[in-house]
């Protein structure tokens, strides 16, 4: 393997490791507003447990293939549960269009992973990773719609603003 090939997928598992404990943080600050009896918690709580699962897959390729984590951790465990308490304040529509937003960028995100990796065809284990992640994201992104998440108030701008966040807090995670 070469310097760089380490490189490039350490940033990729690094970022994807920092996403999904970002999401994880998210649903846990909606639990925490919406409890058990918030009209999405069991759809939350179930994407909680998928996004858990996530992560400790990319915890084990990190510690397989030696990658440090993102020094940001503890910033993305304050800001993504602020993020999911903040919109289940707001109200369960809220909380669906940060889902629906987050879920958006994600899949941007895995989107454009995958297109390098199978270009390279050089790290099957982490394309398939990614591959299935990205399903799951994208049914977690059309519940969220589902469930109402463009009848957020001001929609159209919440979205914008985390979806803005998603981005930068990628390019971050990915050197940081």
């Amino acid at each position: 393997m070469t310097d760089v090939f380490r490189k490039d997928r350490s940033e990729m598992i690094r970022v994807d490791q920092a996403g999904e404990f970002g999401a994880t943080r998210i649903y846990a600050g909606q639990l925490a507003v919406m409890g058990d009896r918030g009209p999405h918690s069991a759809e939350i709580r179930g994407m909680a447990e998928q996004e858990a699962g996530h992560r400790a897959e990319f915890d084990a390729l990190m510690a397989r293939r030696g990658v440090r984590p993102t020094a940001l951790q503890p910033f993305w465990n304050l800001a993504g549960y602020a993020l999911g308490a903040g919109t289940a304040l707001i109200g369960p529509e809220a909380a669906m269009a940060c889902t629906a937003a987050v879920e958006t960028e994600i899949d941007r995100h895995y989107s454009q992973q995958l297109d390098e990796l199978e270009a390279d065809g050089d790290d099957p284990e982490l394309a398939d990773m990614i591959h299935r992640f990205r399903e799951d994201e994208r049914e977690h992104r059309d519940a969220a719609l589902d469930a109402g998440a463009e009848n957020a108030p001001a929609y159209p701008l919440l979205s914008a603003a985390i979806r803005l966040g998603c981005r930068a807090a990628i390019r971050i995670s990915e050197k940081i």
